[in-house]
């Protein structure tokens, strides 16, 4: 496929729905948006019409200004200069307020619930009209059996997985019938049987109510079946706007990042039986064509480890598991079986029961503070805004952040020699941002992500736990975060990738455990994976 960077701005898609909508009449449009942060362009004279009756895909590498666009059709940004025009008529939107009663909603990429609450409260947070909770929680049920979203209505959000939680920003959003909802990542942390069901769910309310849907995504095939449009974004520009029925996954990689783009999920997933997939060798491109051998030293090792949380529920349950010497072990698993206390467990935030961990045969205290960082264990944990980074830091303070005594002297921060080492790692990992000084908040999600690698390689780990390390990434982010696992498991760290997304663990990894209720139910090697015995170790079955 060829995408024309002067492709039309506004392509019919050949997927008409059955009622025509008036012929798919534009919903919002935006018109020649801009908006600036200092000297970068966010936004550089931006179109963009969403139609009624169509999901319209918005393409584009982290920073390429996909969020800041969102922002401004909510309310959030104040453009610099541009138009919004909601149902033929020109608008300013203020706030998320204004933008929901002009028929707008926006469901975010990171969670804004209340963990305290229960579901039916937080979806009710807002209502100005008098409470009626046994209307909320029907509410809930009609719209999840609509969506295919179930949940507890009464379940505290707190105790719910991120999968979980995921689903009641998307329900707080629908219920109050946007006449355009944009999505953003919103399935970043779903199952594939729940994305399914939900595109499934919005296709319907597109096909049967007229809504417009922006669909805001990194994955590509994800794009590719389940919308009429797709709107690609580079710079704060629009380069490439065409129907998705002319569009291919190595062709919209292209348009996004500039370049050719090796694509993981593509190239493992696409219509290829896994006898069939590239072996570990060929994607090493080895000149010998053959796997670098592992050497058989377990730097890490858990034994029969036990941990509850605060509310005594079981986090791990008798969990063991081992990784070698320049090794990558891939943990795969449904969500919410024992992925984020394992990472706590490992960051020193969970202590134990029973059982101990072990790094080069030395058993580690479990739960005192430092003590892995100390046994140089690093850590990339799943949520980068929730323990990863502080947004209102600089990138240097982030950077220092796990061990500020690196830049310190007898307790005070050298900061000439905190920004030197900054800038260096800054270099060294290839971070676009104005500087030291940036604040992480103004970078990218990728970026972001490549501060919080940079702090954790800066340590000379022995061993590197990275969890859901390319969620919400971008192809081009993606492919630099594979490249550095794969990297530093040539230089001997043991890598330890926890992820739900099994092509990930598939791409990687050497070899495959299986985690189920906070113990491992099983493993095969990379080369003998058994699809079918897969699935059911991760249903619990065992081997």
């Amino acid at each position: 496929m060829a995408i024309s960077e002067s492709a039309s701005r506004e392509p019919q898609t050949s997927q008409q729905t059955s009622q025509q909508w008036l012929e798919n009449e534009p919903a919002v449009e935006v018109v020649g948006i801009t908006k600036r942060y200092g000297q970068v362009a966010a936004c550089d004279s931006v179109d963009l019409v969403l139609r009624r009756g169509q999901i319209h895909g918005v393409l584009g590498e982290n920073g390429a200004g996909k969020s800041t666009l969102m922002k401004v059709l909510i309310g959030l940004v104040v453009p610099d200069a541009g138009q919004v025009i909601i149902d033929g008529r020109p608008s300013v939107i203020t706030d998320p307020i204004d933008a929901a009663a002009k028929g707008i909603g926006m469901v975010h990429q990171h969670f804004s619930v209340v963990n305290a609450l229960t579901v039916w409260e937080n979806v009710a947070l807002g209502d100005q009209d008098r409470l009626n909770p046994q209307a909320v929680r029907n509410e809930i049920g009609d719209l999840s059996r609509h969506y295919g979203l179930d949940i507890e209505p009464n379940a505290i959000v707190g105790t719910l997985t991120a999968g979980l939680r995921q689903r009641v920003e998307i329900i707080k959003c629908l219920r109050r019938s946007p006449r355009t909802v944009i999505l953003d990542e919103p399935t970043s942390v779903l199952t594939p049987g729940e994305s399914e069901a939900l595109f499934e769910g919005l296709r319907r309310a597109v096909e049967d109510e007229g809504m417009a849907i922006a669909l805001v995504s990194h994955k590509l095939d994800e794009i590719l079946g389940a919308t009429d449009l797709v709107t690609i974004m580079r710079r704060g520009q629009v380069v490439a706007n065409l129907p998705t029925s002319q569009s291919d996954a190595p062709g919209l990689a292209r348009a996004m990042v500039g370049r050719p783009v090796s694509l993981r999920s593509e190239r493992m997933l696409a219509d290829r039986p896994l006898a069939d997939r590239p072996t570990q060798a060929e994607r090493a491109g080895s000149k010998s064509g053959l796997p670098k051998p592992v050497q058989k030293t377990a730097s890490l090792e858990i034994r029969s480890v036990y941990a509850q949380g605060d509310d005594g529920r079981s986090l791990l349950n008798g969990l063991s598991l081992a990784v070698n010497r320049g090794e990558i072990v891939g943990l795969a698993g449904v969500e919410g079986n024992g992925q984020r206390p394992l990472g706590d467990l490992l960051s020193s935030l969970l202590p134990v029961s029973q059982g101990e961990v072990r790094v080069d045969g030395h058993p580690i205290v479990c739960g005192k503070a430092g003590a892995m960082a100390r046994a140089r264990i690093s850590v990339i944990p799943e949520d980068r805004h929730d323990s990863g980074c502080v947004l209102e830091m600089s990138v240097a303070e982030n950077l220092f952040l796990a061990d500020p005594t690196l830049v310190s002297r007898r307790g005070v921060v050298d900061r000439r020699k905190m920004m030197d080492r900054a800038q260096g790692l800054i270099d060294r990992f290839a971070i676009s941002c104005e500087g030291p000084t940036a604040p992480m908040w103004s970078l990218s999600g990728g970026n972001q992500q490549r501060v919080i690698l940079a702090r954790e390689m800066a340590h000379a780990p022995r061993v590197l736990v990275a969890a859901q390390p390319t969620r919400g990434l971008d192809v081009g982010a993606i492919e630099y975060m594979s490249s550095q696992l794969r990297q530093a498991a040539e230089e001997g760290v043991a890598v330890l990738l926890i992820s739900t997304e099994l092509e990930e663990i598939l791409d990687l990894a050497s070899r495959l455990i299986v985690l189920s209720e906070g113990r491992i139910v099983g493993g095969m090697d990379r080369d003998q994976v058994d699809i079918e015995q897969l699935g059911l170790m991760m249903g619990g079955a065992g081997t």
